[in-house]
């Protein structure tokens, strides 16, 4: 009687997950950092320029939001 037996696996090895969590977290801190650097430069500017633009000040943290983690 013969028997088959298949140790690969989809995930790959130790190396491959742990390579994949550095990516994540390097993908969420460059994410982090565009809506930091979004936020501040609209705080900078003043209410008649954002006006110019169609924002409202209480709009900021959502835009950033937006620009940094909207898929």
């Amino acid at each position: 009687m013969a028997y088959a037996h298949s140790t690969s696996t989809t995930q790959g090895g130790i190396f491959a997950r742990v390579s994949r969590l550095l990516q994540g977290l390097v993908e969420a801190r460059r994410r982090q950092a565009l809506y930091l650097v979004t936020r501040a430069e609209l705080s900078n500017l003043s209410d008649h320029e954002l006006a110019d633009l169609g924002i409202h000040r209480s709009m900021i943290n959502r835009i950033a939001r937006d620009a940094a983690y909207a898929k």
